[in-house]
């Protein structure tokens, strides 16, 4: 047991080391919709112009608030599990990295795969690519793109001692049904929750639940 916990100890310490002591957080209660986000992700020089930030309305029928979303970078990724040729890699640090451009072969696996709808394909490249956390300067110890620009830091890159001092706190535990998905990016959350738990059911228009919850 002891040299279980010491592995999982070292393994961490490895992982902050190489992300230089910092870490990714995601608050979609402070975005604020001005996709100052989108715009800088795709300056990224991995991205080749595109964006990668996942950008989206809650519920654009009743409110005009927006959330902003990265990878989540799960620690057991399920877009490299499902990749037919061994295209997706995960680095030590737990960055899990756009699919290498001699392997993908462009068949969406990862796109169907993946619970949080991160993966992009994108035709003219015949490749899959993904946000990676800018690790031409995450690696370097600079900040992502996207958390440098955030003016609300909904998007933050900082290090744990400093998000601590927010009123929510991190989690980067996720339940989809009986699934639990662990990440190596958090979410800010109440104090009292524990896990962010996902059903898809609740994402869907009022019209389109009624009929789905019809006995067929």
């Amino acid at each position: 047991m002891g040299s279980r916990f010491q592995w999982k100890r070292n393994r961490t310490e490895k992982r902050q080391s190489l992300m230089h002591g910092y870490e990714f957080y995601v608050d979609p209660s402070r975005c604020i919709g001005c996709q100052s986000c989108v715009e800088a992700c795709a300056e990224c020089e991995t991205h080749r112009g595109k964006s990668m930030i996942n950008f989206d309305f809650i519920d654009r029928q009743g409110t005009t608030a927006t959330a902003a979303y990265v990878c989540w970078h799960c620690e057991e990724p399920t877009c490299a599990m499902v990749c037919p040729a061994d295209a997706i890699k995960k680095g030590d640090d737990g960055i899990v990295q756009s699919s290498l451009k001699p392997r993908c072969i462009g068949c969406s696996n990862c796109v169907l795969a993946c619970p949080f709808g991160i993966p992009k394909i994108f035709p003219e490249y015949e490749q899959m690519m993904k946000c990676d956390m800018c690790y031409d300067r995450t690696s370097v110890g600079k900040k992502p793109m996207c958390a440098t620009v955030c003016p609300s830091q909904a998007l933050s890159y900082v290090r744990p001692e400093e998000i601590a001092k927010r009123r929510e706190k991190p989690s980067n535990v996720f339940q989809f049904g009986n699934q639990k998905i662990v990440t190596r990016v958090h979410m800010m959350v109440a104090a009292e929750t524990d896990a962010v738990s996902l059903d898809v059911l609740d994402y869907m228009w009022e019209e389109t639940y009624a009929a789905f919850s019809q006995p067929q």
